[in-house]
């Protein structure tokens, strides 16, 4: 297996495969959606990329609630296992020669084992990136290595520039009067858990106070006993994947014990659902808006810029009274 750390490949000779939806919102960000000939079932951003061949798919059932899906995933993470298949014929047929996926979290995304699987049908063809962002400066740093990996250096600085500043921008925005807001963000609801990663360092960033996570950590399962005894000032539903609309219906679907309604942040209704899968859950570019939503939510200032077309953010109606 080659590795593109070390080689860069011409922009007009590059046959892009992503397998993981951030890798594909990073390559487009840098005016290569060209290049790109295979995607993942999950790759919908930007719109243009639904039409592209489909590389990896999900062996998910459908329509399965919370509960079920988490239990699913975490057998398969105890056999080492996923719910991805990589079609190899298809893969053959696209001819890449840069292949990018993911080594933080293979529950995500293509394990690296289903990688290594891909070099029996040209072995000698491949280059293969992988991204590990783990906090925003590996988002940051990622951009940068796929700029690096594919001539387009002077694009990605460019990029991540405009983010670093918009960064700035945001925290000169928020000023924090008396204390800051402990906040809540829960990346799945049944059973809880709270964001980690780059998550709890974008509720610093917006001048909150991130509760039961650290940054640059896994996510982490908590108990519903947890969350009564920190009982946190805001609480926001960012469920990995989901867009608001889904996870509000998710919500009609789970009752949320009796403890749950005696927190201030669902007293003072300050419990919100936000578009995890836009912004949330991918270490792409797109980060920044999910910052712009938080700083919105805990300092009622105006703050989101994306034009994309989808709902930003919502009540968490279901699970107010």
């Amino acid at each position: 297996m080659s590795s593109c750390s070390n080689k860069s490949l011409g922009s007009g000779e590059l046959r892009i495969v992503s397998t993981v939806p951030s890798a594909t919102e990073i390559v487009c960000a840098l005016g290569l959606i060209d290049s790109l000939v295979g995607v993942t079932y999950g790759c919908d951003f930007p719109p243009e990329v639904r039409g592209k061949p489909i590389v990896v798919e999900s062996t998910m059932p459908k329509g399965l609630t919370m509960r079920e899906i988490h239990e699913l995933v975490s057998k398969a993470k105890q056999q080492g296992k996923n719910y991805f298949s990589v079609k190899l014929d298809l893969l053959a047929e696209l001819k890449p020669n840069l292949l990018i996926y993911q080594g933080v979290c293979d529950v995500c995304s293509v394990q690296q084992k289903q990688v290594h699987n891909t070099f029996s049908v040209n072995p000698s063809s491949f280059n293969v990136l992988s991204l590990h962002a783990e906090n925003i400066m590996g988002i940051l740093d990622d951009i940068r290595r796929v700029g690096g990996a594919t001539a387009k250096a002077v694009e990605a600085a460019s990029l991540v520039r405009k983010l670093s500043m918009r960064i700035q921008e945001l925290n000169t925005m928020v000023v924090v009067k008396n204390r800051r807001p402990r906040v809540l963000l829960m990346e799945w609801l049944d059973p809880p858990i709270v964001g980690g990663h780059w998550a709890p360092e974008l509720v610093n960033l917006a001048g909150g106070l991130p509760t039961l996570a650290e940054s640059g950590r896994p996510s982490q399962t908590v108990s519903w006993d947890e969350i009564a005894r920190e009982d946190p000032d805001i609480i926001v539903a960012v469920p990995c994947g989901y867009t608001v609309p889904e996870t509000l219906r998710e919500m009609r679907r789970i009752s949320p014990p009796e403890d749950w309604w005696r927190l201030k942040a669902v007293r003072e209704g300050q419990v919100w659902v936000a578009d995890a899968r836009s912004y949330f859950s991918r270490p792409g570019p797109r980060f920044i808006h999910g910052l712009e939503i938080l700083v919105e939510l805990l300092w009622d200032m105006q703050a989101y810029s994306d034009s994309a077309g989808v709902e930003p953010y919502a009540l968490a109606e279901p699970w107010l009274r």
